[in-house]
């Protein structure tokens, strides 16, 4: 069994919906996206996961650019109405549940990543960024968006549904790694 047959039948154990490859210099970075982090975003120089504290987007394109291929995947939860931004975030801890698990599945077939996630880091119900470290790094996972990637570009890339419909929210994860 290849590395990726090994994997993809681990990934049947979870609740993932879509996924898809891509080769990691199909991943583009974009100045642009930081912009929104810093002008939109109230977690924007308060978390560990965001802007500034994972670097410039120059930074995070050049760590990325070490691996060879990149995975994006789904989950998706029912929700009454997706513009509830308060029920709608609630539905996200599963999700980064699930994207750790990818992480461990990918750690142990593949090695060394780099894994990214959905919105800001959420565990600390405050973040000791930046006057101390970070009090869960194993668990933390940086933001798609606070790399400079543009999430739905990854999914029309990749194939995969970006929006399904006003009761589902669809969740991205992504991972960098090297397939050989």
């Amino acid at each position: 069994m290849s590395k990726q047959e090994e994997f993809e039948a681990r990934l049947l154990e979870l609740p993932i919906v879509e996924f898809g490859y891509l080769k990691a210099d199909a991943v583009e970075f974009v100045d642009r996206v930081r912009k929104v982090c810093q002008e939109y975003c109230p977690q924007y120089g308060k978390s560990w996961a965001c802007p500034p504290a994972v670097g410039t987007v120059d930074e995070c394109r050049k760590r990325c650019q070490q691996f060879s291929d990149f995975f994006v995947f789904t989950t998706v939860a029912e929700v009454a109405d997706i513009s509830d931004m308060e029920e709608t975030l609630a539905t996200r801890e599963g999700h980064e549940e699930v994207t750790r698990q990818v992480r461990d599945i990918f750690r142990e077939i593949y090695g060394d990543c780099i894994v990214l996630s959905t919105e800001s880091c959420a565990i600390c119900s405050r973040c000791t960024y930046p006057n101390q470290p970070c009090r869960h790094p194993e668990r933390m996972l940086p933001c798609v968006e606070s790399y400079g990637i543009v999430v739905t570009d990854l999914a029309e890339k990749a194939g995969i549904t970006f929006f399904a419909d006003y009761n589902t929210v669809v969740w991205f994860s992504a991972v960098f790694f090297n397939g050989q």
